[in-house]
């Protein structure tokens, strides 16, 4: 599975994670040493998860996603309304993993454009085709692998507005709200601006 790359697997761990993510927003803005982020993630074990591995594991990937945007963004997660916490979130989601705004880039785009309603399987074995002409290693995810990614990436889109639900797949229209629009605009994050603002 591809770990530093522009199509990262890492996402199994997880969806978006919006209440994990206020936790982790949190320990990030008061600039915790490694000793307290122990503490809360495993003793505490703040994100409230099964086991201990699965709140490392988590707090990782959240960790990964959001120390590629600044504080400002962080505090929008803390103080910000459910949708903007939601939207910063899937901001920070789309930098840390191509897999995520190229999708929407693309497909859902196109979808939009050519006034298709749904996403369906076959949409996302194809974009995984497409994937692989630009990151070789693509190829070399199994079968679950792939299953699993669509389902996480469907859930993140399901979860920011983008669709209705998993099942059904329904495009539904968002508009980003001006908060975050206006962050990803003074910070020059423009891949992940056009990624956001797909739908009419």
């Amino acid at each position: 599975m591809l770990q530093h790359s522009k199509y990262n697997g890492e996402i199994v761990a997880g969806s978006l994670l919006i209440g994990e993510s206020l936790q982790i927003a949190m320990l990030l803005l008061d600039d915790v040493d490694d000793k307290k982020w122990h503490q809360k993630i495993v003793i505490e074990n703040v994100l409230q998860k099964k086991s201990p591995q699965s709140s490392v594991r988590q707090a990782r990937l959240i960790r990964n996603r959001l120390s590629l945007m600044s504080a400002e963004l962080w505090k929008l997660i803390i103080n910000g309304s459910f949708e903007t916490a939601t939207q910063a979130i899937l901001a920070a989601s789309i930098k840390h993993n191509h897999l995520i705004g190229d999708f929407m880039d693309t497909v859902i785009r196109q979808h939009w454009q050519t006034f298709k309603k749904h996403i369906s399987g076959k949409d996302w074995d194809d974009f995984l085709r497409t994937c692989a002409q630009i990151e070789p290693r693509v190829d070399a995810w199994s079968a679950k692998t792939r299953m699993k990614l669509r389902q996480v990436v469907l859930r993140i889109l399901a979860e920011s507005g983008y669709i209705e639900n998993t099942k059904t797949g329904l495009l539904l229209p968002v508009t980003i709200v001006p908060e975050i629009r206006s962050y990803l605009s003074n910070h020059n994050e423009h891949y992940v601006l056009r990624c956001m603002d797909v739908t009419p």
